[in-house]
């Protein structure tokens, strides 16, 4: 599956397998430090598990995160979305220009697992109809979360923060589960974002690597 996937991957200067590949560590580094039920020791590591929203306890959410990382800009055609707009490019009205190059990624991604190739790599990451949705969903989300620049998705995850997080969330009267539910959406979608610039936060020399390209992308 994933030589597959790696071969749907342009020959762009910075949207390309290696920048999926870059990614997709980045990730796995950041999930890595998220406190796992096996490291819990005592009750302030009990507490402190309690604020991860039950990520590291839920293999296929690990798996959707990664996984999502991994697909994330399949095909990028090397110009932004805004630019696939402005061209009136074909791809922008099948997506009604929202989120172009990431729901193309996405529907690339899918069909391909699909595929009765497959089938031995679906029923390991799911099983039952609810967990083939739920999966469904997470690699939806954690994908176009990496659509940074659409404003509409924006406002959308700013009122998500608002009500997970400000004083009325406190004194909301829905279901814990959901609370929960959404505060660990947030922090997926934060880890795939952090992931997807990691290397600004790097060494200088890998910031300067991939900037050059980025810019050698947007200049050609």
């Amino acid at each position: 599956y994933v030589q597959t996937l790696a071969a749907m991957y342009r020959e762009n200067p910075f949207h390309n397998f290696e920048h999926a590949s870059h990614v997709t560590m980045s990730v796995l580094k950041l999930l890595s430090r998220i406190i796992a039920p096996a490291d819990l020791k005592n009750d302030t590591d009990k507490a402190m598990h309690d604020h991860t929203y039950g990520i590291t306890s839920d293999p296929m959410t690990q798996f959707a995160v990664v996984l999502s990382a991994l697909i994330h800009d399949a095909d990028h055609p090397g110009v932004p979305n805004s630019q696939l707009i402005k061209e009136n490019a074909s791809i922008a009205s099948v997506y009604k220009n929202k989120s172009i190059a990431e729901q193309n990624s996405v529907d690339l991604a899918w069909d391909l697992l699909m595929d009765e190739a497959y089938a031995d790599l679906r029923r390991a990451i799911y099983v039952t109809e609810d967990d083939f949705m739920r999966f469904r969903q997470l690699v939806v989300n954690i994908v176009l979360a990496t659509d940074i620049m659409d404003k509409d998705l924006g406002a959308l995850r700013k009122g998500r923060w608002n009500k997970a997080f400000s004083d009325e969330a406190d004194r909301d009267t829905e279901s814990p589960e959901i609370g929960v539910n959404r505060k660990a959406t947030i922090v997926m979608e934060h880890l795939i974002q952090a992931s997807d610039v990691a290397h600004t936060m790097q060494h200088w020399h890998i910031y300067r690597k991939w900037n050059e390209r980025f810019f050698m992308e947007c200049y050609k």
